[in-house]
This record gives structure tokens, C-alpha cells and sequence, in this order.
């Protein structure tokens, strides 16, 4: 009996280390500790329904500090330590501020697909210094007339002029940050683009935003903007689009996105690599992860926010994989809402900063606004 179970003891250890041998590099990146990736971003991006793939198929770990605004990324940034974020998500109109103040590196243009991006993406605006690249465009979307479909209906909300409309007295949002609303403020007095104006057109912007006080219920953050969409506390909003009504569309609300006759403003979200990280190659990698068809329709489905595509990939992904949401979003060459379309009939106009006036001139109107 004895003999008998050493020997089936001795099998058993020598079946185990047959095993071991025969497969040497069984999960070995599984045991390693998870390399760190420090991301700067908008709330959403390293969500597990965004990353969690490739975190568990590359053994990796997002930790992100999220931002609302391109404001508030940069006083985040400027309070930290260099090499504090491996990766950043920045709003297109920043990425040079970003670079001049010595946050990012330069990329490499040959490691990223540009030639399966549409035409107008591939030298994006404030991405390149010449061809010298700093920031590699993921997503955007576009911003116009939200409103409750109870309360203004879709021809009413085809121009700005609806926020003055006496059915949403008291009941218009801003979503707070000075950008969005003021640009849309600046195209209803028929400026394009609507960022690069004299101060004369400055001033009158001003008057404009001024006049729409008595209507205002509220300004909001990220999660107000939501919630008072939602509840019907707000019946309009300005500065904000589909990246907030489309979350609230699939969930019932009676909410919607457009994009009205002055035009529309475009928001574009971008990856760059921040100064004084060594990890350059696992980076590199999820880009282009995010940059091919299961990242695209990741973040095109984002659970925070929805966003767009700016390749050619992404639509064809999106379109088998839920063509219910290409539909919704545009996603499909040629039809009514395809945001390629929009761009090239010239109603879309990409969100900049102020090019004959400071940030801060913008800021601190938007204070006083706020004030008043």
C-alpha cells in the first residue's frame, strides 16, 4: 500500500514537471505585475469598456486623471511633475500649447495609419509643426442645437435663434466652459470661422451672449449637463451635440442633436505622448489598437460619451458591427447626418482657440457672463 502511493506520487510530481517543462512560457506575462500607463484625459477613456481588452491581452493597467475642458487640462498638467503622464488626451485646439510649454514629444508619423484616415484628418490642424507630428487624431464629434423634443421641435431647433425661443424661457443650459459657447454664439452672428474674429465681432459676440441671459436656467459640469438633460430640467442646451444627447437617447430620453443652419462646431479628441516616459512601445501599440477597427468601434460606443470616426476603418467596423448606430450617428457615406458630408458642404467648423484675442479674454468674459 505504501509502494503504492509513492508510486502514484511520483507519476503525479513527474506528470506536473512534464507539463512545466513542455510549456516554459505558460502565462509568464500573466505573473509579471501589470506595466502602469498614467493617462491624462476626459472622463471615459480608460473605462473598462474602452480598455479592458487590450489591458488584459498586453498585461497592462490605465490609470487616468480625467479633465472637463482643455482649461482645466492644462492647469492639471502645469501643476505636475514631467513624466508624470505617459499618454494624453487633449482637445485638438490645445496640442500646441501642450508642445510649447514642453509636455509632449514628437511622434513618428510612419507608425500610425494616416493613409486610411479621410483627407481632412491627416494633417490635422495644430497636430503637425510643418511635418514634424505631435498628436495623432482618435475621435470627434460635433456640437449644435440639444434640445428636448417635448418642448422645441426639429425645425425650431435648426438655429440658435431657438435659445431665445419664450417655450425654453429659464430653461436654457450652458454646458461651463467657454469655448463651445461662445463659438456657437460667434457662427449665429455669421462669423466663419468663428474663432479667428476682429473686435468688433468680438464685442458683438458679447452683446449676443448677453441677450441670452434672461433665458439661462444653469450652467454645468460633465455629470450636471447630463442629469438635466435628462430630467427635463433644462429644455435646451448650448455648447454641446450628440456626445451628450446620444448617451441619453439610448437610455428613453426625449432629447436630440442638431446641427443647425448658422453651422456647427467640431470637437476632436487626440493622443499624445507625454515627455519623460519610457514606454513608448506599449503606447504606440494602443494607439494604433485604438486606431484600428475593435478600438474604433469602442470608441465610437464609448459608454461616457459617443464620439466619431476619422477613418475609413472605423465606419466600415461600426457599420457591421451596429448599423443601428451608424445610422444614428452618421456613419454611412452620404447620408443626411454623414459629418463628412457636413464638413465638406463647409457647415462644420473645427473648435479652435481665439486667434485675435487672448484665452483669457474669452475666460474672463465667460466669468462676468456667468455673473451678471
Amino acid at each position: 500500500m505504501t509502494t503504492s502511493l509513492h508510486l502514484t506520487r511520483r507519476r503525479l510530481l513527474q506528470g506536473a514537471a512534464t507539463t512545466l517543462l513542455a510549456t516554459p512560457m505558460l502565462n509568464r506575462a500573466w505573473a509579471a505585475d501589470p506595466t502602469t500607463i498614467n493617462m491624462l484625459a476626459w472622463y471615459g477613456h480608460a473605462e473598462p469598456d474602452v480598455v479592458a481588452e487590450f489591458e488584459a491581452a498586453n498585461n497592462v493597467k490605465f490609470v487616468p486623471k480625467y479633465y472637463a475642458g482643455g482649461d482645466n487640462m492644462l492647469a492639471l498638467i502645469s501643476q505636475s511633475p514631467p513624466g508624470t503622464y505617459d499618454l494624453i488626451l487633449s482637445d485638438a485646439e490645445f496640442v500646441q500649447q501642450l508642445n510649447a510649454a514642453g509636455y509632449i514629444e514628437q511622434m513618428d508619423p510612419s507608425l500610425y495609419p494616416f493613409d486610411d484616415f479621410f483627407p481632412e484628418f491627416q494633417k490635422f490642424p495644430g497636430h503637425w509643426t510643418d511635418d514634424t507630428l505631435w498628436s495623432v487624431m482618435v475621435r470627434y464629434g460635433l456640437l449644435g442645437v440639444s434640445y428636448n423634443t417635448d418642448a422645441l421641435t426639429r425645425e425650431e431647433a435648426m438655429s440658435y435663434n431657438c435659445f431665445w425661443n419664450p417655450k425654453v424661457t429659464g430653461k436654457v443650459g450652458h454646458f461651463d466652459w467657454h469655448l463651445p459657447s461662445l463659438g456657437q454664439m460667434s457662427l449665429l452672428n455669421g462669423n466663419k470661422p468663428p474663432f479667428d474674429i476682429d473686435e468688433a465681432a468680438w464685442a458683438a459676440v458679447q452683446e449676443k451672449t448677453l441677450s441670452l441671459k434672461p433665458q439661462v436656467g444653469g450652467y454645468f459640469d460633465y455629470g450636471g449637463t447630463f442629469s438635466s438633460l435628462k430630467n427635463g430640467e433644462m429644455l435646451a442646451m448650448v455648447g454641446i451635440g450628440d456626445w451628450i444627447t446620444g448617451v441619453l437617447e439610448k437610455d428613453g430620453a426625449k432629447v436630440a442633436s442638431v446641427i443647425p443652419e448658422e453651422g456647427g462646431i467640431q470637437w476632436t479628441e487626440s493622443y499624445s505622448i507625454g515627455v519623460g516616459t519610457n514606454k513608448h512601445e506599449i503606447i504606440n501599440k494602443f494607439i494604433n489598437y485604438m486606431l484600428g477597427a475593435e478600438g474604433q468601434v469602442k470608441s465610437i460606443q464609448m459608454a461616457a460619451y459617443p464620439g466619431l470616426s476619422p477613418n475609413k476603418t472605423g465606419w466600415k467596423a461600426i457599420q457591421a458591427a451596429n448599423p443601428d448606430e451608424a445610422k444614428r450617428s452618421g456613419l454611412i457615406e452620404g447620408a443626411d447626418n454623414d459629418p463628412i458630408k457636413l464638413l465638406r458642404e463647409g457647415r462644420i467648423f473645427f473648435r479652435d482657440t481665439p486667434k485675435q484675442q487672448s484665452l483669457e479674454d474669452w475666460n474672463d468674459f465667460w466669468s462676468d457672463y456667468k455673473s451678471a
